[in-house]
């Protein structure tokens, strides 16, 4: 994992939290409900993915049991900030500028001025910094959720199990 700069994950379906604390640690994750086994595996190989999954049975799929298919599996019994650290931690990833927590797309910082109607008014007068996600245009800026965001990120990051 560590060897590829930009790595790039998908989540099995009962990894959906852990593919949004892994965007906002910056990291492409694809996630699917109801995805099923062979539709992960396709869209790994198709894309270049790395597999994360908590369903032993998967890895006895010939492509992840011979190694075949970039994989590690992430312990189901922990909370997604300890499945984070540990997907941090098997690939010495280190914690990288948010992307969309929703869809995974790259946020883009927006000029202040063109979003009065887009932005509540408290927040609008609070703020300067907003950012816009370019594949599906939520608005994203750092409140008082982000700093709570940001202090989780940095224990996943800090104790990496």
């Amino acid at each position: 994992m560590a060897g590829n700069p930009e790595p790039r994950f998908a989540c099995d379906a009962m990894l959906g939290g852990l593919a949004r604390w892994l965007r906002a640690a910056g990291y492409d994750a694809y996630w699917q409900e109801g995805i099923t086994d062979p539709e992960l595996i396709l869209l790994c190989q198709k894309e270049g993915r790395i597999l994360l999954s908590c369903d032993t049975k998967l890895f006895l799929f010939r492509v992840l049991r011979d190694n075949l298919l970039p994989a590690l599996f992430v312990p189901l019994r922990r909370n997604p900030q300890e499945q984070l650290a540990h997907v941090l931690a098997k690939g010495n990833l280190p914690l990288r500028p948010p992307r969309c927590m929703t869809c995974g797309g790259n946020l883009v910082e927006v000029p202040k001025e063109t979003l009065r109607d887009r932005v509540p008014p408290r927040t609008f007068a609070w703020l300067d910094q907003f950012w816009e996600c370019n594949r599906c245009q939520r608005l994203f800026w750092h409140g008082t959720h982000w700093q709570r965001i940001r202090e989780q990120l940095q224990r996943a990051a800090a104790s990496q199990t």
